[in-house]
């Protein structure tokens, strides 16, 4: 991956504890002081711990949906149960703080709103569980655009949808961008996800073609890694940051992987995009984009990226309801 831009570390106060045991847990944060966001806290090396300003924006809390503007709760929805996807969203150093980049955007954007960050960590399908029943206020858990989701949610995107292929470090195998490349190989993915579209979709046309794509599912990343350290599966597809960071922390050890090649979260002919995801037509979205794009006018939201090594995947704004992976891939 590219070299990031490197961010000063800042000595601050960790955040507040929250236990993210099943699906059903919901628990606040609390940051250094009113109109202070700290990032990156207990993130066992994966990012620089940073406070940053945020002040609540009038304008923008006002086109809040009245209920959600009175609640004063901002229910950030996260998909991070059992084990945990860093750098994204897992439990930090203390062995009971949910940390990751994607929770900390949820809680500035609460900031901008001038609402109290609940976190609610649950399976990647409890997750949309808790947009449909309104318990989470918007899902911020690596949420790809695609137009088949569009059916019941909205989208306001803010980080650039690449995938990657992780394998072991002795491996040869690299991924050319063409799907006929895979052609033979086992390959691990999340079930639900929508890598596991894109793979299934090449399962499809390598079958056609007479060729054959194992595609197997494990419950959790400790499978997918004794199953690629065994020589079960020959490469693991998930999302970069995630490929990034498991190739950095394991460098040097038995069981070192990397990445083995990108591949947009939309297709090869559309960049995909990560969103803050809304239940459709519940009048959150436009103050949700609103508070990003805030983020972004700002510097908060490089400063988030740069704390957790995320700048090559940053947008410019952050669009409503852009075009997604289209409904053929989905």
């Amino acid at each position: 991956m590219p070299t990031f831009t490197r961010l000063a570390a800042v000595v601050v106060l960790a955040a507040a504890v929250l236990t993210a045991c099943s699906s059903n847990d919901t628990a606040g944060t609390a940051d250094v002081g009113p109109g202070q966001v700290v990032v990156g806290a207990l993130s066992n090396g994966a990012a620089r711990e940073v406070t940053l300003s945020v002040p609540q924006v009038d304008s923008i809390r006002a086109q809040l949906p009245a209920a959600i503007r009175d609640s004063g709760t901002f229910t950030i929805g996260l998909g991070f149960l059992p084990s945990g996807s860093p750098p994204l969203g897992y439990v930090g150093a203390d062995q009971k703080t949910l940390t990751g980049s994607e929770p900390d955007l949820g809680r500035l954007v609460a900031a901008v709103l001038g609402l109290k960050p609940q976190l609610a960590n649950a399976t990647w399908d409890n997750l949309f569980v808790g947009l449909d029943s309104g318990k989470n206020t918007a899902g911020f858990s690596n949420i790809t655009d695609t137009e088949k989701r569009k059916e019941k949610y909205d989208f306001a995107c803010y980080r650039k949808d690449n995938l990657a292929f992780e394998v072991p470090a002795k491996s040869t195998w690299n991924f050319d961008g063409n799907y006929q490349n895979l052609s033979g190989l086992t390959v691990a993915v999340d079930s639900g996800t929508n890598q596991e579209k894109i793979l299934l979709e090449w399962q499809n046309k390598l079958k056609a073609d007479g060729k054959t794509l194992t595609v197997k599912r494990y419950p959790d990343h400790n499978s997918v890694q004794l199953a690629l350290d065994s020589g079960k599966i020959d490469a693991y597809f998930s999302p970069n940051p995630s490929v990034a960071y498991r190739a950095a922390q394991s460098q040097g050890s038995p069981a070192a992987t990397r990445s083995a090649g990108q591949f947009s979260g939309a297709g090869a002919t559309l960049q995909g995009l990560i969103c803050a995801t809304t239940k459709k037509d519940n009048g959150l979205i436009g103050p949700v984009a609103a508070a990003i794009n805030y983020l972004i006018d700002n510097g908060q939201y490089s400063a988030l990226l740069a704390a957790w090594n995320l700048t090559d995947e940053a947008v410019t704004k952050a669009g409503i309801n852009p075009p997604g992976l289209p409904l053929t891939n989905a």
